[in-house]
């Protein structure tokens, strides 16, 4: 409750970035177009924007609305974060490692954002917590099929996350290597069910990453920062769970490998192939925030005792022990759910998560005022969309420049004024026709653009002359036939109207 609350706090204030305004784009459109349009891009990305398409059909797309799932699914991760920590280090930790969730601003960032991240992060929770009582309880296969659905799930969501079945593979072996075999044919539906999905996939990222270039070393001491959100945030969390790691032994491998095998298998391939984007991996950071918590419990204060209310508050005075006798002890990778609660009392540790909140203050307010990333960035597509819907007049056309970028200036425009709109006077086969996220323009603009006395101008970025920005044929023939009446500066875009010459 406490993370929904967060999120849900201007959930609808930073207006949609261009990676959200291309989930709109995709799912609003027909199921035969959606399939179409997967085939050429984007397959990777296709069973969310099928989820999405279904969910605007039942909600309608506005920003609350586009965003309200990964809300919810970012909550659900926070509640079942507390739940994994409990089975696997203790109930304080996990309860710890939730709040601590709560209040990063990369949880409020991915939770506010129309992209299947959020989905993700509660499948690879909820796939750790199903095996974890699948190997603690065996009994019956209920608890695998369980499993089995929501890893398929997981690689259908996103598949990069499918990088957290090798820390599955460790949990088994160290837990119960009888469950080897169990877990192998779990794994036998998301094998079968996302193959297709990532011949697809590596079929089309030649053109889906080709903004991404290969992975470097200096890119590993930036990824706290980043998937936080937050640079001083990050670097404490990363901090925690280096704690709690060392202290918790064998309690922690569980919980350390689901952090670091997808970061270092990720990298590893990334050095070759051209996959490293840190978002990708933002499911792994519950895992983080319960080694963080596990650390937490070992905080200077005084433990409690067993028989004890687990406030601090005991009739007797309280023993204080060295946090070697109060770390775990014994083979087990489990918290023994019968023990009593032992480690620091909860004040301190909360005054650490609060810490934790306030330095991620700045960056929580700085999200909700853009997605874009670094957020002097922005690019005020609302803004634009205003300027042009106080001033059109039926008759009007509406020309982007540049069209085949990744900024999306139509898809923008479209999203915020929708049918009302100017006519986009260029266009002779538009995304859904094209089968992709952009769109096909007249090889002739100046015939295209004859019979139109007015257009709204649209280009990227902040131009004294944006007329004189614009290249090629459609540069040449607006120059020829058109003049600037006025120009209208916005962030990360300009809005110009042009007349016709007499």
């Amino acid at each position: 409750m406490l993370t929904l609350g967060i999120i849900l706090t201007g959930i609808d204030r930073a207006q949609p970035w261009r990676d959200e305004l291309a989930t709109w784009s995709a799912a609003s459109r027909s199921l035969p177009d959606l399939a179409r349009l997967t085939g050429n891009i984007d397959a990777a990305t296709g069973p969310y924007y099928l989820f999405t398409h279904g969910w605007i059909m039942l909600f309608g797309d506005s920003t609350a609305a586009l965003r309200l799932p990964s809300a919810l699914a970012v909550s659900a991760a926070a509640g079942l974060t507390t739940v994994l920590g409990q089975r696997l280090v203790g109930p304080r930790a996990g309860l710890l490692a939730g709040l601590l969730f709560a209040v990063l601003p990369g949880t409020s960032r991915y939770g506010q954002e129309a992209r299947p991240y959020a989905l993700a992060t509660l499948l690879a929770v909820l796939a750790t917590l199903l095996l974890v009582e699948a190997v603690r309880r065996p009994a019956g296969w209920g608890r695998w099929l369980a499993y089995a659905v929501t890893v398929l799930a997981l690689g259908l969501t996103h598949l990069v996350a499918l990088t957290l079945l090798p820390a599955h593979g460790v949990l088994v072996l160290v837990a119960s290597r009888r469950d080897g075999g169990r877990w192998l044919l779990a794994l036998v539906p998301t094998v079968l069910g996302v193959a297709p999905l990532v011949l697809a996939a590596r079929a089309q990222r030649g053109r889906q990453l080709d903004w991404v270039d290969p992975a470097r070393w200096t890119d590993l001491t930036s990824l706290p920062g980043g998937l936080a959100q937050s640079v001083a945030v990050g670097g404490l969390l990363l901090g925690l769970a280096a704690l709690g790691t060392v202290r918790f032994g064998r309690r922690a491998v569980v919980p350390a490998a689901c952090l670091l095998l997808p970061v270092l298998l990720l990298f590893t391939v990334a050095l070759v192939v051209p996959l490293w984007v840190p978002r990708y991996l933002f499911f792994t950071v519950p895992f983080g925030c319960l080694l963080a918590g596990a650390a937490l419990t070992l905080a200077p204060g005084h433990p409690t005792r067993p028989g004890s209310t687990g406030t601090g508050v005991d009739a007797r005075p309280p023993t204080r022990r060295s946090w070697k006798e109060t770390a775990p002890t014994g083979a087990s990778i489990f918290h023994d759910l019968s023990a009593p609660p032992v480690g620091a009392t909860l004040p301190p540790a909360l005054v650490v998560v609060a810490l934790v909140g306030l330095l991620g203050l700045p960056d929580q307010v700085a999200l909700r005022r853009t997605h874009e990333w670094p957020r002097s960035a922005a690019v005020d597509y609302r803004g634009a969309a205003q300027v042009v819907a106080a001033g059109q007049r039926p008759g009007d056309a509406v020309v982007y420049s540049p069209r085949d970028g990744w900024l999306f200036l139509d898809l923008g425009l479209a999203y915020h004024l929708g049918p009302a709109r100017p006519r986009d006077v260029l266009v002779v086969r538009d995304q859904a026709r094209r089968a992709d996220l952009w769109a096909d323009e007249c090889g002739e603009p100046a015939t295209c653009l004859a019979g139109v006395n007015r257009v709204w101008l649209v280009t990227a970025g902040r131009r004294a002359d944006p007329l004189a920005a614009v290249g090629g044929a459609k540069g040449a023939a607006l120059r020829a036939d058109f003049t600037t009446v006025q120009v209208w500066p916005r962030a990360g875009l300009t809005v110009t109207l042009l007349t016709r010459q007499p």
